[in-house]
């Protein structure tokens, strides 16, 4: 126990330098890229980057979204980041080898690029081009559902349970170890003392199921973190995007107003700026804020459903247990 004890303390420090590090390098790149990018010259009228952004120049204009734009770019950047890092995480958490894992994410990534441009195309009158990404992302899609069958939770759980029923108790434990995953793995932990409880004189039939539910409890509470790890990133910046760029609206309009309380003749530029800065920065804050929404609502889904399959695992194997000892 003091081992997993340690390994985890390990994680979590490797997990916290992880988290700091992309916060730093998310708000370093988003600097870079609101200077050197969307800063330069060449983005506006007379090569002046406090002049007006050149007609149709869509970095010039959110250059014009003012300080603001890029604490929303970090806070965008670091949801990609841990939307990836989450997507990797629960593909390995489904089972099967790694690199098995990563070609599951890879084609989903796909579809969902393809179904996104599809739509876009669509959107824009492209018909011919929007029907045949989408008929694209549909096929992909189906090569991403028979790679799932491969490594399918629930038919792992049909496996597991007939290999109980005819209490071939060290091939379930082997079925564990091909499946990997979280539910294997809980399952494995849970099943290791399977033999060795079910063995056991000292101990009553009570006692015995006590002690299974046991280690399964505890595998689980060691497996069930790692689901939900750094989802408060993205609930976070559900609620702290929406309110930056608020406040860069704030700022927009203050800037706007100025302009307009200006005697004689009001400055039109700074007038165009000030609401340049307060639309830019309203649609980064709701863009942000709705998409770590939904990743937040998604990732949740998935692992209330593997959590469902790992509780059907654990109660597969103790009522097995309970009603296979004496």
């Amino acid at each position: 126990m003091a081992k997993n004890k340690s390994g985890q303390s390990l994680k979590d420090a490797l997990s916290s330098v992880f988290a700091v590090s992309a916060l730093l390098i998310a708000l370093a790149v988003a600097i870079v890229v609101f200077i050197f990018v969307m800063g330069n010259p060449a983005n506006f009228e007379g090569n002046n980057p406090l002049g007006s952004p050149l007609p149709g120049n869509f970095l010039g204009i959110i250059y014009k979204g003012g300080f603001i734009v890029p604490l929303l770019i970090t806070a965008i950047l670091v949801l990609l980041t841990f939307t990836f890092e989450r997507l990797i995480t629960i593909e390995i958490a489904r089972g099967g080898p790694i690199g098995y894992a990563m070609f599951k994410l890879l084609l989903r990534i796909v579809t969902f690029c393809l179904a996104l441009a599809g739509f876009f195309a669509l959107l824009f009158g492209n018909y011919p081009l929007g029907g045949g990404l989408i008929v694209a992302a549909g096929v992909v899609f189906a090569l991403v559902s028979l790679a799932l069958n491969k490594y399918n939770a629930g038919s792992f759980l049909k496996r597991l349970q007939n290999l109980l029923t005819s209490d071939k108790i060290e091939d379930a434990i082997s079925e564990c170890d091909k499946q990997k995953g979280s539910i294997a793995n809980v399952a494995r932990a849970t099943l290791s003392r399977y033999r060795e409880l079910q063995n056991d004189t000292k101990l009553g039939k009570e006692q015995k199921v006590l002690a299974m539910q046991k280690e399964f409890d505890e595998a689980a509470s060691l497996e069930s973190p790692m689901l939900s790890k750094n989802l408060v990133f993205l609930s976070t910046i559900a609620s702290l995007a929406v309110l930056i760029g608020l406040l860069g609206t704030v700022f927009g309009m203050i800037r706007a107003f100025a302009a307009l309380a200006q005697a004689g003749a009001p400055d039109a530029l700074a007038l165009a700026t000030g609401i340049s800065e307060a639309l830019i920065n309203t649609a980064f804050g709701i863009g942000g804020s709705a998409g770590a929404i939904i990743l937040y609502n998604y990732f949740s889904s998935i692992i209330d459903g593997m959590t469902f399959k790992i509780d059907e695992a654990g109660m597969s194997i103790i009522q097995t247990f309970a009603a296979n000892t004496k």
